[in-house]
């Protein structure tokens, strides 16, 4: 956690969240907690004043785009924006669609389904949640440098703010 390549603080934008419920609520609260506790996160563009982070981090959509306002860990107020990074979410769409509904499929089960019946919905949706991972590190990897488990973890909140 010595890193300055980091996060040290994310939010997601609430007018952006149209639907919310608490299995929803839940998958927020874990990828945010996780993401804070462990992450490697390094803009490649300079940034003011060569700053190296840690970072405080907004995702909200705008447009169909997942935009991330990048801020400085030492100003509380967020007036010192450092930069922002805009996805177009088009190569995302269809998984994250995919991964819907097979979170659907798996929060039904768990209700009522046989513990292999569970262990094969989660399976599929796991590999899901991989696929978009590589995708989001893929398209944001001449912008930012990130872990595997970084980008993992965006990926959930990036789900959470898609979701309708």
């Amino acid at each position: 956690m010595g890193s300055t390549h980091r996060i040290c603080h994310i939010e997601l934008d609430e007018k952006t969240i149209i639907r919310r419920n608490a299995d929803i609520d839940h998958e927020r609260r874990v990828a945010i907690f996780d993401l804070l506790e462990e992450n490697s996160y390094q803009p490649l563009d300079e940034l003011p004043d060569n700053y190296a982070g840690p970072f405080r981090l907004v995702l909200r959509m705008e447009d169909n785009r997942l935009v991330m306002d990048l801020y400085s860990a030492e100003d509380n107020q967020q007036t010192r924006k450092l930069t922002i990074i805009t996805l177009p979410l088009t190569l995302l769409r269809r998984t994250i669609k995919e991964y819907f509904q097979i979170c659907d499929s798996y929060f039904s089960a768990i209700k009522s389904a046989s513990p292999r019946q569970i262990e094969t919905i989660d399976m599929a949706r796991r590999g899901l949640h991989d696929q978009g991972t590589e995708i989001l590190r893929e398209r944001l990897g001449e912008k930012v440098k990130m872990d595997f488990i970084t980008a993992r973890r965006l990926f959930t909140l990036i789900c959470v703010l898609q979701i309708r």
